[in-house]
């Protein structure tokens, strides 16, 4: 059985998910409107996705748990970016902001002694430790290619590439 504490942190941490799927899911549909990037525009449908899967995977525990998993109410998120560039800046941000939240949630599962929600949060704190590997590297890269076409269109062309090779190498 869950605690109130843990089971309100969870309900916190599926209102993240569903926002990062949320925010994902908006810039994904401004990248389809921009010219030449249907990569860039997959990465963000496929990350939006899996963002969901996470924020499900977290409302099945909780439910499992003897727990009440809660569907909050999500702001609007930002629908416009001056740049690709900005837009993947933002990623980084948010995958940060998650990182803190999961974390926040190990500690709490740990102060109530509820060694099985801490172990089930292990999967997450794994995963956000890739996706803010991932959210750095394409950063890095876009760094590199400042504002070179040539170099974004490689980019795009790669994108879904270098995002199985960080999925791979866990």
């Amino acid at each position: 059985m869950l605690s109130k504490k843990v089971q309100a942190a969870l309900n916190e941490q599926i209102r993240i998910e569903a926002e990062s799927s949320q925010v994902y899911l908006a810039m994904a549909s401004w990248a389809e409107i921009q010219p030449g990037i249907d990569n860039v525009t997959a990465f963000f449908y496929k990350h939006s996705e899996e963002e969901r899967q996470h924020m499900l995977k977290l409302i099945h525990f909780v439910n499992e748990r003897g727990g009440f998993a809660t569907i909050p109410p999500l702001p609007q998120p930002q629908l416009t970016f001056p740049s690709i560039k900005h837009a993947f800046e933002e990623l980084l941000k948010h995958e940060v902001f998650v990182s803190e939240s999961i974390n926040k949630c190990v500690d709490i599962a740990l102060s109530e002694k509820d060694y099985a929600t801490h172990n089930f949060l292990q999967w997450y704190v794994a995963e956000q430790i890739e996706e803010e590997a991932l959210a750095r590297i394409m950063n890095d890269k876009l760094e590199l290619i400042g504002d070179d076409k040539s170099g974004m269109y490689l980019f795009d062309r790669d994108i879904l590439t270098i995002s199985l090779n960080v999925e791979n190498s866990k």
